[in-house]
Order: C-alpha cells, then sequence, then structure tokens
C-alpha cells in the first residue's frame, strides 16, 4: 500500500515553515510538472526570491497575480503560432508552450517587485509581520504603571 503523497501542499510554500521544504524534498513526486523551471532563494531571514526560466516570453506574455495567499504566474504566447508553423525546426528543444504556475505564500508575505532579464523572471517576495504579531518585552513592575495612569 503506498503512503499519501503530501508534496502538492508543501512544494511551494513560501515564507511558512522550512519544515515544508524539507518534507518537499524528502516526497517530491516525480510526474509532478516540471515546466517551467523555477528556483526559490532566501536571500534574508525574511527576504525571498522566485526565479523562473520562461525563455521566449517577454513582459507582455507574462501576468503575476496576487490573490488572498496565493501568487499565480501565468504565461501566454498569443500571436507566435503562426510564425512557428512557418519556421521549420531540425531540433526544437525551447519549449514555449503556455504555462501557469502557483505558490502559497505564507502570512505577511507580500511581492516587492518583478523583473525580466535574460530569460529570467525574478520575483522579490518580504515577509513582513506586523507590530501586533512581534513579540514584545514586559517590564517588571509594569502593572503599577497602568494603575496610575
Amino acid at each position: 500500500m503506498r503512503t499519501i503523497d503530501l508534496s502538492p501542499l508543501y512544494r511551494s510554500f513560501i515564507g511558512s515553515d522550512h519544515l515544508a521544504s524539507l518534507i518537499d524534498a524528502a516526497t517530491r513526486a516525480e510526474k509532478q510538472s516540471t515546466y517551467p523551471p523555477y528556483n526559490i532563494e532566501l536571500l534574508a531571514d525574511d527576504k525571498y526570491r522566485i526565479t523562473m526560466a520562461i525563455a521566449g516570453f517577454s513582459k507582455d506574455d507574462v501576468t503575476i497575480e496576487v490573490q488572498e495567499n496565493t501568487l499565480n504566474i501565468t504565461g501566454t504566447k498569443n500571436g507566435e503560432e503562426k510564425k512557428a508553423d512557418e519556421r521549420k525546426f531540425l531540433h526544437k528543444g525551447i519549449s514555449e508552450r503556455n504555462f501557469e504556475r502557483k505558490f502559497q505564500l505564507g502570512d505577511h508575505v507580500k511581492v516587492l517587485a518583478a523583473d525580466m532579464e535574460n530569460g529570467l523572471l525574478h520575483i522579490d517576495l518580504e515577509r513582513v509581520i506586523p507590530e501586533a504579531k512581534k513579540p514584545r518585552q514586559i517590564e517588571i513592575g509594569s502593572s503599577r504603571l497602568l494603575e496610575n495612569k
């Protein structure tokens, strides 16, 4: 009996938990879509970068949307289909097919910027924890100060 593969739930969590990436590495399924290939980098404690290899796509072909905690990156090639049919390839190794890639973002992870250079799409992210959620130090004797006010 096979165990249940939970890797689709954990494979694209960013800013959530380091454990999710460890589980992903340990349970990665072979049949998952690998197009387009991507990297997720940890730049600093709360800063991340997603880099996707999208050769053949221009800025106009790519849409980046954030809705709730989901980052959705879509690439669509519209007018190139006729040009590709007219050309005759001896070998076609650059896949310019349409794609959609979704990433689940952790709480308080914000998309800062997106840039495309040399066929690579870079998306910078940062986890911004609100002041109310950050730990604060309580001084001993602070209850007396509140009573006097």
